[in-house]
């Protein structure tokens, strides 16, 4: 824990502390982002040493760590490195970047809804390591057009400092948080649509939702502008959707998928675990047992789609909470059902309602 002054606690209320330690910055170099809760004011200082001690009076910083410190009305972040840069505004961000860009900077990109979990932080980290990227941008817009008239967007977890402070310990340097209005104004009437891949398992379910998907998406890169994009394979379907619309629109980022980051017990993270009670949440690890049968099957020889589509799906529905959506098996990446697997990858993949919380969960498996 780092002290606090008497003066400075005199002065503030409801002060608290979050130290953790920052690998990405080796260099003593301290960013600080002032915030006004409601968004009043927002300012930046990128050497603030002589105001460290004017705002907060003897405060000891970790040079390898952050500390981040919530007040009545300020939010204050210290860091190593450049410091994370927060916009709200397109013009803002797209300014910001155009000027690193300009300096040779490569960005890589996440795009969440926020409410960051582990899966989230090992994107971050993914970006952070690649050797083709010199600055992360990470957004964070719970995107409405994705979301059914009787789904979940009014309730889907929320946040934003708590986001805020993962994003500084995982090393973002730019978070973009834009309003729905900023992504949307008045009389926003276009979208982006990717067919054929789109026309199964969530997009089957769901409908509308990946039309959603493909507008934002088309959106944040073309105001991030960014070299690499990073999505978990969690979301399966939506990485190939993505993949799609990136080669048939020619936009000029490499997509990169990375590992479902799952709980000791299996159980794949989701923003939307939260919902679950503890009895659903106990009965949602079936999810990845059931996938691990299937992948079992797979690996003995068995190719007969619908003989392993009745494997995930009787597993599943022999869990009483568990409510079935979808359950299939299909060739990757292409997303073509089939009645026997050909040599290549397939994809066992599952949707699957625990009280409110709708979970989604795969597989890919080798198949010789």
């Amino acid at each position: 824990m780092v002290p606090v002054p008497a003066h400075s606690r005199s002065l503030f209320a409801d002060l608290t502390f979050a130290v953790s330690r920052n690998r990405y910055s080796p260099a003593l170099r301290v960013g600080i982002e002032l915030r006004r809760i409601n968004g009043a004011c927002e300012n930046r200082f990128d050497n603030p040493t002589e105001n460290i001690n004017c705002v907060l009076g003897d405060l000891v910083i970790n040079g390898s760590g952050l500390v981040s410190l919530r007040l009545d009305w300020y939010t204050y972040y210290f860091a190593g490195g450049s410091g994370l840069r927060v916009f709200e505004k397109i013009a803002e961000v797209r300014q910001y970047l155009g000027e690193k860009r300009a300096k040779g900077n490569r960005i890589g990109f996440v795009p969440t809804m926020g409410f960051l979990h582990k899966g989230h932080q090992a994107l971050m980290h993914a970006a952070k390591e690649d050797p083709e990227v010199d600055l992360l941008a990470v957004s964070i817009f719970v995107n409405p057009l994705q979301f059914g008239p009787r789904e979940d967007y009014r309730s889907y977890p929320r946040d934003l400092d708590r986001d805020k402070e993962l994003c500084v310990t995982a090393g973002t340097d730019v978070l973009f948080v834009p309003a729905v209005e900023e992504m949307y104004p008045e009389g926003f009437s276009t979208s982006v649509e990717v067919t054929g891949v789109t026309e199964v398992l969530c997009g089957r379910s769901r409908p509308g939702h990946f039309r959603g998907v493909a507008t934002v998406v088309t959106k944040l890169f073309n105001i991030i502008q960014p070299d690499c994009a990073y999505f978990g394979i969690k979301d399966a379907q939506q990485v190939v959707v993505i993949q799609q619309m990136v080669h048939d629109l020619n936009m000029p980022v490499r997509v990169k998928a990375h590992p479902t980051v799952r709980e000791d017990d299996g159980l794949a993270v989701s923003s939307r675990n939260v919902y679950l009670n503890e009895d659903e949440r106990r009965a949602a690890t079936v999810l990845y047992r059931s996938l691990k049968l299937v992948e079992a099957e797979i690996k003995s020889g068995e190719r007969d789609a619908s003989r392993l589509k009745h494997i995930l799906t009787e597993n599943i529905s022999a869990e009483p909470l568990a409510r079935l959506d979808y359950a299939e098996v299909l060739q990757w990446p292409d997303l073509k059902p089939v009645d026997t697997l050909q040599p290549g990858e397939a994809l066992a993949a599952v949707a699957v309602y625990f009280g409110r919380a709708r979970l989604i969960d795969n597989v890919v498996v080798g198949v010789e």
